[in-house]
């Protein structure tokens, strides 16, 4: 059913069809047809941050930004959905055309920009999700970021803003200050900003927790595009600092693997296959530099069983993909959970 509905999509805008696609998902669920598409995988329990998982397979934050298609995108068979990335207000997000398919290397680019409804929005849709309303199997983390006027120095008051209004509802929280579509996002990775921002959320946090008699875990999504010394800079603070749990990591701005490509000049962040080796790269640093106790998800370029296993021998404990679920469709969720329970397990 996937490969007739991504043929007809993939003759569209790719910005356009990314909407239509996320409206059918979650009309074939509340049709209750969503077994059509994919079928729940048989559980692979898995712990992380304190939190259990029916399985260690996720979607990364970015493919339902407002919380539009909680219940839909739970029903595939995700041991985690991570919505966002929300902000403080809404935004427009950057001019259009922003979004581009580059099937022949199994790609996107994107340049979006943090398009949101504003937090407030999403936490609505939350309220109002089923899986919050009755609870389900799958873990909720939502991604929370900055207005793109904010300026850098004012920036962990968008961040605080953000905490404490999903807090009471995530299973997680995941702050982003690695998307390249946001101008000088990126430089709150540099080890000074990085121990500032975090510091001040990971304080609120401890106040949030008392207050709500729950602590959720607080995760750092990092870029694929940092040096060796950055890298062991991040671990570095993130280790000292003790945070919940990294995410690595985001698109990437480099453009060696689709060199001559006629899209290759297009600004933005590169995802999918491209991105695969790089983002295992720079895993396989953090795990070594990371106290062990700080969980890892990997996430880039996942298209294949072969490719979440591969995450998962590079250090990581979860796995996300957006991409993966584009070109590949819901299948690849279980064949994902598969191949990492036949790496943990052992062939039988």
């Amino acid at each position: 059913m996937y490969g007739l509905a991504r043929a007809l999509l993939f003759r569209l805008d790719a910005e356009r069809a990314h909407a239509l696609a996320l409206k059918g998902l979650d009309a074939t669920w509340r049709s209750g047809l969503n077994p059509l598409l994919a079928r729940r995988p048989a559980p692979l329990p898995t712990q992380a941050f304190g939190l259990d998982f029916e399985n260690p397979v996720g979607l990364a934050a970015g493919l339902d930004k407002n919380g539009d298609c909680i219940d839909a995108l739970a029903a595939l068979g995700f041991g985690f959905i991570e919505i966002g990335t929300t902000t403080p207000k809404p935004q427009a997000g950057n001019p259009k055309p922003r979004m581009f398919r580059l099937p022949e290397h199994t790609a996107l680019i994107n340049r979006l920009g943090f398009n949101n409804e504003g937090v407030d929005a999403l936490v609505r849709k939350v309220e109002a999700s089923r899986l919050k309303r009755t609870g389900g199997a799958t873990r909720l983390g939502i991604n929370i970021g900055k207005n793109r006027d904010t300026p850098n120095e004012q920036a962990a008051s968008d961040y605080l803003h953000c905490l404490g209004r999903v807090y009471p509802l995530a299973d997680y929280v995941a702050v982003n200050i690695s998307s390249p579509n946001t101008a000088g996002l990126r430089e709150l990775q540099e080890e000074k900003a990085l121990r500032a921002l975090v510091a001040s959320l990971l304080d609120a946090r401890e106040s949030l927790a008392t207050r709500h008699r729950r602590r959720v875990p607080l995760l750092v999504k990092i870029a694929p595009d940092l040096s060796e010394d950055d890298i062991d800079a991040s671990a570095r603070v993130l280790g000292e600092l003790g945070v919940d749990g990294v995410i690595c990591g985001n698109t990437t701005t480099d453009r060696l693997a689709i060199e001559g490509h006629p899209l290759a000049g297009e600004a933005g962040g590169l995802s999918g296959h491209p991105l695969y080796g790089r983002s295992t790269t720079v895993l396989r640093r953090l795990r070594s530099r990371l106290p062990a106790h700080i969980p890892l998800v990997g996430v880039g370029g996942i298209l294949s069983g072969a490719d979440a296993a591969g995450k998962a021998t590079a250090g990581a404990e979860l796995v996300q993909f957006y991409t993966g679920l584009i070109y590949r469709g819901p299948a690849l969720v279980g064949e994902c959970v598969e191949a990492l329970r036949h790496r943990r397990e052992g062939p039988h």
